[in-house]
């Protein structure tokens, strides 16, 4: 179980604004994950609970141990916290072998006994043939394996890990991710990573914690939080929803009904609890998860008038951009079809519609 409290402040500068840091996260789920844009915090909060930086306030524990509490001024050095940190530059020893960058990690044990965990790890992390080469003489995917099996080596309580994919092209990518499968699977220790990759999270996360300016705006399992986004702003950093403002009209608890207005158009939407009459929401849809058709006459329920703005290309499909940000996608042959067309109409899923 880890559990952070963590409040930082850094005030403003000549040329930089203030930021405050206030996130609260508990997890004792496998593989966590900080989700969200730059700048918001996620690699300040793996650096307060690696003991990098002293929060201003609150607290740290790992199980039930007191790594910083604030009010009775208990900081362990980094050192003595036991948190393996991998850092997005990979910090090698650029003077060192991999093998003795991996050797330099286990002073703590018996000769015979570092030899043997680094042989070890070096057949687990497919490095034996690289064992005599330089970080320089390495590639990126090699480097991040070699961090990772170097943090494991000192026996970590907490894996930290800080954008590891960062940089690796998607072949690299998907090999980092069976080996953070590996660890998870081989070694039983839990891992608290940092990341701007939607399908990243979703792929590794137990559990997700949305980070903007500072704060933990949303938390969740990977289907919870991309499925259900707690509100616009999360929606929006996500950036896989088109977002339409739209007024409510009418609400049917016994039909589990909704009549909503975009500009002069009225779709129905499932029931709103919570929601009023007059109310202004947001709809929130997937571009996947419309149909759109070259308008053809006067539009049908819950079909929507819009004007196609541009077209770019999607592996696998044709993504349709329109006006107030509202997207759709579409086949190749579809598009192909109906390119001339300027005119169309976007039609909503009544009954799995999103509203905020």
């Amino acid at each position: 179980m880890i559990l952070a409290r963590l409040k930082k402040r850094f005030p403003a500068g000549p040329d930089s604004a203030e930021f405050l840091l206030d996130a609260d996260l508990r997890s004792a789920d496998a593989v966590s994950v900080l989700f969200g844009p730059s700048g918001s915090g996620k690699t300040l909060t793996l650096e307060c609970i690696a003991g990098f930086i002293r929060p201003d306030e609150g607290r740290v524990m790992l199980g039930d141990d007191i790594l910083f509490d604030a009010p009775t001024g208990v900081f362990l050095p980094p050192q003595a916290r036991r948190c393996g940190y991998v850092f997005q530059n990979y910090a090698l020893f650029p003077h060192m072998t991999l093998r003795e960058n991996l050797l330099f990690a286990t002073e703590f044990r018996a000769k015979l006994e570092r030899h043997r965990k680094v042989n070890e790890m070096l057949e687990r992390f497919r490095l034996t043939d690289l064992a005599g080469r330089k970080p320089r003489e390495l590639s990126g995917g090699q480097k991040q394996r070699c961090s990772i099996a170097r943090a494991l080596l000192a026996d970590p309580r907490l894996l930290l890990l800080d954008e590891p994919a960062q940089g690796l092209d998607p072949t690299l990518r998907d090999e980092l991710h069976d080996v953070l499968r590996e660890v998870r699977a081989g070694f039983q220790t839990p891992i608290l990573m940092v990341t701007h990759s939607l399908e990243e999270a979703y792929t590794l996360a137990d559990r997700v914690f949305v980070y903007n300016e500072g704060k933990v705006v949303q938390q969740g399992t990977p289907a919870e939080v991309f499925e259900r986004p707690a509100n616009a702003t999360v929606a929006r950093l996500m950036g896989i929803y088109s977002l339409i403002a739209a007024d409510v009209l009418m609400l049917d608890p016994g039909r589990n009904t909704s009549q909503l207005r975009i500009g002069d158009t009225e779709i129905t939407g499932p029931y709103l609890p919570g929601k009023f009459k007059g109310d202004r929401v947001w709809i929130c849809v997937r571009p996947e998860e419309l149909q759109a058709l070259p308008r053809d006459g006067r539009p049908l329920p819950n079909q929507f008038p819009v004007q196609l703005e541009r077209a770019t290309q999607r592996p696998g499909a044709m993504r349709l951009e329109f006006q107030n940000d509202l997207r759709a996608d579409i086949s190749r042959a579809d598009y192909e079809r109906y390119r001339h067309n300027k005119e169309w109409t976007v039609e909503f899923p009544s009954t799995t519609l999103r509203v905020l």
